[in-house]
């Protein structure tokens, strides 16, 4: 019946959207307890199967202005192994993809027993894609350009795969993940874009506090574009507080692309709360520097659910495990 459940939950997801891009960008949903949406091998890590459910809205007020949504589940598989599914639509004018994003993930255990957390864990996702390229409203000026059919919406679809390792130890953790390792490219776009979409993600934290006060978390993620040289930097904090009713919790991140004068830079404030088995989190970037596009912000909102929690939770202030 068990198995029966998790088969139902995942067709449900698939039903929503429709088959699949580059990827999903990489925000900082995955601070709402989220980690599974940009590293794979954290499919199944937790001792609970999770459903993860976001809505992106960016710049209100402006036109065509980019929107993403995902949803993803992902849950053990087995003693050893972990399994998840995710799914997104990106909008962004124009230009639009959709994906799914099948992953495998296997954990090795070093512990002498069940409650101290010592977990080596590897994951890969088979990712499909669609990309979309909406032509239909660039000649209702009445200009003709004649690389421009102005009629029809370009559609094109490909393959990839992301590749990554975590270490959870006690309070400690560690991610490296490799994303778009295959070189492909989108016919739609073949004079404008690389073959080579390749991103690699380094993140690292440590949990420390009292679980009766209040819980601390300084986390670092590293992220670095291989076809362009550029790094990009997120410093985060965030904080855990456990009430009557559940855990209320919340998260501040730095965000800054390069060092030079045209450094893009984010503030994210989040903000959330866990209730039983459930979560809602909402989040809000503020983008500064002199790489500014409005003075507007980025909203989402997360709703989340854990299920099937079926294994003595670990000794240790790891949030993102227990």
């Amino acid at each position: 019946m068990y198995h029966k459940i998790k088969f139902i939950i995942v067709l449900l997801l698939v039903s929503q959207f429709s088959f699949s891009q580059e990827g999903i960008p990489v925000y900082s949903d995955y601070l709402s307890d989220n980690y599974y949406l940009i590293h794979p091998s954290m499919a199944g890590a937790a001792n609970c199967d999770k459903i993860r459910v976001t809505a992106r809205k960016q710049w209100f007020g402006q036109e065509d202005a980019p929107a993403l949504q995902t949803a993803s589940y992902n849950g053990r598989v087995g003693e050893r192994s972990g399994a998840g599914i995710i799914l997104f639509n990106d909008k962004n004018g124009y230009h639009s993809q959709k994906g799914m994003k099948l992953t495998y993930a296997h954990h090795l255990m070093f512990s002498r027993d069940e409650v101290d957390l010592n977990q080596l864990s590897f994951g890969v996702n088979a990712g499909f894609f669609q990309s979309q390229l909406d032509e239909t409203a660039f000649l209702q000026s009445g200009d003709w350009d004649p690389i421009i059919n102005g009629t029809i919406v370009q559609k094109d679809a490909y393959f990839n795969i992301d590749i990554g390792a975590s270490y959870n130890f006690l309070d400690f953790y560690a991610h490296l993940t490799v994303k778009n390792v295959v070189e492909t490219r989108r016919e739609i776009y073949t004079e404008y874009e690389s073959d080579n979409l390749r991103k690699v993600l380094l993140s690292g934290g440590y949990v420390f506090g009292d679980l009766d006060r209040i819980l601390w978390e300084p986390s670092v993620l590293l992220q670095y574009t291989d076809k362009t040289k550029e790094k990009a930097i997120d410093l985060n904090i965030k904080a855990y507080k456990n009430l009557n009713f559940g855990k209320v919790w919340g998260a501040l991140s730095y965000r800054r692309t390069g060092f030079s004068a045209q450094s893009l830079q984010y503030i994210t404030p989040i903000i959330g709360v866990n209730i039983d088995k459930f979560m809602l989190a909402y989040t809000y970037s503020h983008l500064r520097g002199n790489v500014n596009f409005d003075t507007g912000g980025f909203h989402q909102i997360t709703l989340g659910i854990d299920l099937f929690c079926k294994r003595e939770k670990y000794d240790c202030n790891c949030p993102a495990i227990n």
